[in-house]
């Protein structure tokens, strides 16, 4: 019975996909079939009924497949929840359990938060640890806050509300928050899960008059987590729920986590009720990146990437170039990593200034900061005190060709023009003449700290 029940799982995880099967049918467990009735177990009555309304007929042809004379399906409510094993559900362990960490920690799979019972949560990513997350001004609080969240068994800020823009971590921190409490606490109840997905299943809920069974699913967790709270603005019956929830776990001291995009007084068409509340606790913003932790983050990912592709080299300056001329957000910047890696290991190409700027053109022009050549070296020349005439001009002295080196590098740094045309605004020289300032500012970077200072302090001038 066992194995045939594998099958017909087989069969709808295929399907139906796996973010459907976790949530609906992984938590079953095949009891067996008797005149005519196939049997089941099920944490809530919610699930057996969604189950049956829109699953029940293609499990009823899948077990007749099997051999099984069933024409109706039943659901037993088991609220506390069976001992399931990998042989009743596949993969229900992993999903519940981590397994012993061997000496060289694999990378872990996206699964789903589940406990005694499985909860109908969303996948979590194996990359999103707080181990893999890098740590900068702009977000050390908000790791900090969400670090203190996974560890403390007992509550200490109720709820813990992140907020920021796209890509700059706030779902990283969630799936962090989840693994660490998963693997400190195994026996916790964790739900994850996007507002929208709360939203239907709310609507499921009602449609199908089972509010009972949702209740109880949302009621019992010991840590909800729920992502993009905006999108239940204007949803008036929603957020009633929501609500409702809300204050049903505080009640219990049970711990919630909130993410948004906006901190929650600026989030329109919510109500002010659950504004109130949301800010009850910690409200922590992520501010968008800096250059140091875009460089911190493209430097870890870049070193990953060298791991798995140990014959591609990467040439000097090519992460600080992105770190400085990509910052919309992570997800862009690791995006454009990844693009060079892949390009380097099917061309069999070394990644340098060249290539990153051939490969990602289109998204760098969509990320140029219209910093112009002309006000480079504007700035450059008042910054140490010399006439634009000078700049241009053929002299030779240290304190002219120094900086006018300067401004050559922070042009190749700071705008996507070709070096003849770098070459040509700085008097007609040629474009051999701008490789050559690169290079030496690069280098001087290193070994003279004036350098580095006078650059970075241009850099930011330039970027405000």
């Amino acid at each position: 019975m066992t194995e045939e029940w594998n099958q017909i799982c087989l069969a709808l995880r295929s399907e139906i996909g796996d973010d459907a099967f976790k949530n609906w049918i992984q938590p079953l467990t095949f009891l067996g079939a008797e005149q005519g009735v196939g049997r089941f177990a099920s944490p809530t009555g919610f699930l057996g009924t969604w189950v049956e309304r829109n699953y029940g007929n293609r499990v009823r042809q899948l077990l007749l497949a099997a051999g099984y004379a069933v024409n109706r399906l039943e659901f037993e409510v088991r609220p506390t929840g069976l001992d399931f094993t990998p042989e009743d559900k596949p993969e229900a362990a992993e999903a519940r359990t981590p397994a012993p960490e061997p000496a060289e920690k694999p990378k872990q799979p996206a699964v789903s938060i589940a406990s005694e019972v499985d909860l109908p949560a969303s996948p979590l990513d194996g990359r999103f640890t707080f181990d893999n997350f890098v740590v900068g001004k702009p977000n050390e609080l908000a790791h900090a806050a969400a670090r203190r969240v996974a560890e403390v068994g007992t509550v200490t800020f109720n709820p813990l509300f992140l907020y920021g823009g796209v890509g700059l971590g706030k779902t990283h921190l969630m799936h962090a928050i989840a693994w660490e409490i998963q693997t400190s606490r195994p026996d916790a109840r964790v739900m994850y899960l996007s507002a929208e997905q709360f939203m239907y299943r709310f609507v499921s809920a009602l449609r199908f008059k089972e509010m009972h069974g949702f209740k109880e699913i949302f009621r019992s967790v010991d840590v909800l987590m729920v992502d993009d709270v905006q999108f239940i603005a204007g949803k008036d019956s929603t957020q009633d729920e929501f609500f409702h929830t809300f204050n049903a776990l505080i009640d219990q001291q049970k711990q919630i986590v909130i993410s948004a995009d906006r901190a929650p007084g600026e989030i329109d068409g919510l109500e002010e009720r659950i504004k109130s509340r949301l800010q009850w606790g910690l409200v922590v913003d992520l501010h968008p990146t800096d250059y140091e932790l875009r460089l911190g983050i493209l430097q870890a990912k870049a070193e990953a990437q060298l791991e798995q592709n140990p014959s591609i080299t990467i040439g000097s300056g090519v992460v600080e170039f992105l770190a400085h001329r990509i910052s919309s957000n992570v997800r862009v910047l690791e995006g454009a990593l990844t693009r060079l890696f892949a390009f380097a290991s099917l061309v069999g190409r070394e990644i340098n200034l060249d290539m990153a700027q051939e490969c990602l053109a289109d998204i760098l022009r969509a990320s140029e900061r219209k910093v112009t050549i002309d006000e480079i070296i504007r700035k450059v020349a008042d910054h140490y005190n010399l006439r634009i005439s000078d700049i241009m001009s053929a002299r030779r002295a240290r304190a002219v060709a120094r900086p006018r080196q300067v401004a050559m590098f922070l042009c190749k740094m700071l705008t996507t023009r070709s070096l003849p045309e770098i070459g040509r605004k700085f008097g007609g020289r040629d474009h051999t003449t701008v490789i050559h300032a690169v290079k030496k500012i690069e280098e001087l970077r290193n070994t003279d700290s004036q350098i580095a200072e006078d650059v970075e302090l241009l850099r930011r001038m330039l970027e405000a």
